[in-house]
């Protein structure tokens, strides 16, 4: 058996298509037109060109004296190889016993560790803490509101712009869950664990925004980087403890968890409406998020006609649906922050006054 290629990942990536034994142990690079569904590619593109965006206007708020996101963009990498090598060989860390085999990617166009990690997830972590910060940037929040309510608002704009891809990615094969594993992967809404919806797509970008914006400009760089990047995750295990509390009780923990979304969406629901102008919207902001949400506009409709005609949650080539109410909700709201963006920009613009 190889290493780290255990009972449920072996079943997990037969699943997927590929065999975990058979892999390669450092990088691995094929076409993109052999990967498992067109969507991949596609998501690739969306997600490294954002990468690589966000790094371009990153580097140029450096240079123009706010070092922010630039820090907010290395202490993604930090907290992906913090925390992404025990999710994937929990054995090696000794958490096997503890939380199990939680999940595996499929085969992308390039990939690491033991062809467990694709670059376009190297790619996400930077790309979407900088979609989600420098949309609520641009909408004043943080000039406004200051950092905790700006961080707030960056936890609810990563919950609806994160799970539209979160929910349709089980049914595209793009990843799978190890549905086995009840310590971490229930409660689930339809085919995602509730704790990757609140503590992974919230609460980590949510908390590592705010360790940047409070040390960015009065600690150098790289201490920024690595204390946001290494003191994440903690946060993810604090705000895990209410429904830790409730181990082994899944309608428990979904109520828990179920409250903390409810919460968090009428908290930043709340931020966003209250403030009421936008007087530094950026380029990045002004299109990234907008061709993020129609990428995965066109992805949603592809697979639409496999999710209606789901039985049982499950489509036709046995692979396992998202919730559609919920990511179209998520959608919504999306799509509202966009519309705020550009509302509250013109509304800047005609009221902004005339200089020589």
């Amino acid at each position: 058996m190889s290493d780290g290629c255990g009972p449920g990942a072996e079943t997990v990536t037969r699943g997927l298509g590929f065999d975990c034994h058979d892999v390669s142990a450092v990088v691995s690079v094929r076409f993109p037109w052999e990967l498992a569904h067109w969507t991949m590619p596609l998501l690739e593109a969306i997600v490294i060109g954002g990468a690589v965006f966000a790094l371009v206007h990153a580097v140029g708020r450096h240079r123009a004296g706010d070092p922010t996101n630039l820090a907010l963009w290395f202490a993604s990498l930090v907290y992906l190889f913090v925390t992404e090598p025990p999710l994937y060989f929990p054995e090696w860390f000794g958490l096997d016993e503890i939380y199990g085999f939680i999940f595996a990617h499929n085969l992308f166009t390039v990939q690491f560790m033991g062809d467990r990690l694709p670059l376009y997830i190297v790619a996400f972590y930077p790309a979407f803490s900088q979609l989600a910060y420098e949309l609520v940037r641009s909408l004043g929040i943080f000039a406004r509101r200051g950092a905790l309510a700006g961080s707030v608002a960056v936890a609810f704009t990563c919950q609806v712009f994160y799970e539209v891809f979160d929910h349709i990615g089980p049914q595209l094969k793009w990843w799978a869950w190890n549905m086995d594993n009840d310590i971490v992967n229930h409660p689930a809404l339809a085919s995602v664990p509730m704790t990757s919806m609140v503590l992974f797509a919230s609460v980590s970008m949510g908390a590592m925004t705010y360790l940047v914006v409070r040390l960015a400009g009065r600690w150098r760089l790289v201490p920024t980087v690595l204390v946001a990047g290494v003191l994440t995750p903690l946060s993810m295990a604090v705000a895990g403890l209410p429904s830790a509390l409730f181990e082994g009780n899944d309608t428990a923990q979904a109520w828990v968890l179920g409250v903390e979304l409810a919460l968090l969406w009428i908290a930043g629901i709340w931020i966003v409406a209250s403030t009421r102008d936008a007087p530094d919207v950026s380029t990045f902001a002004r299109y990234y998020p907008a061709v993020y949400l129609g990428g995965m506009a066109v992805i949603w409709l592809g697979a639409l006609p496999a999710y209606v005609a789901a039985d049982n949650g499950v489509t036709s080539e046995g692979t396992p649906i998202g919730s559609g109410p919920y990511a179209l909700a998520c959608f919504a709201a999306a799509g509202l922050l966009l519309v705020a963006l550009h509302r509250r920009s013109r509304r800047s613009r005609r009221t902004a006054p005339v200089t020589a």
